[in-house]
């Protein structure tokens, strides 16, 4: 399948059912190599208005470090840290403390 081609199927799927946050989350993921502008809107979206949804987190967090938004990409991981321990969601918060210190190591954060 193209890319048009998922892209436009994905974008089918966020027309039909706009409340499941991922058919928003792969439409981010489909644009996020090719097309900057629209990710970062995707992902304010996801982290907006499905701000329960926790995969985004991960991947917003590194999305933004890649844009050099330092600042922002911290704020995604420590509320993307809170958001697991509160989901008990041990695996993705393991996941999220490893990437989360690797970022501040690679930005010289402490």
């Amino acid at each position: 399948m193209a890319n048009l081609d998922r892209t436009q199927l994905l974008r089918q799927f966020t027309e039909e059912e706009p409340e499941n946050p991922f058919n928003w989350y792969a439409l981010a993921l489909e644009y996020k190599e090719s097309e900057a502008g629209l990710a970062k809107s995707l992902f304010n979206k996801l982290l907006t208005e499905h701000a329960e949804y926790l995969p985004t987190y991960f991947t917003a967090a590194h999305f933004f470090a890649e844009l050099e938004e330092i600042e922002l990409a911290d704020q995604i991981f420590q509320k993307g840290i809170a958001l697991a321990k509160s989901q008990n969601e041990l695996k993705t918060l393991q996941e999220l403390q490893n990437a989360y210190q690797n970022f501040l190591f690679e930005n010289d954060m402490d």
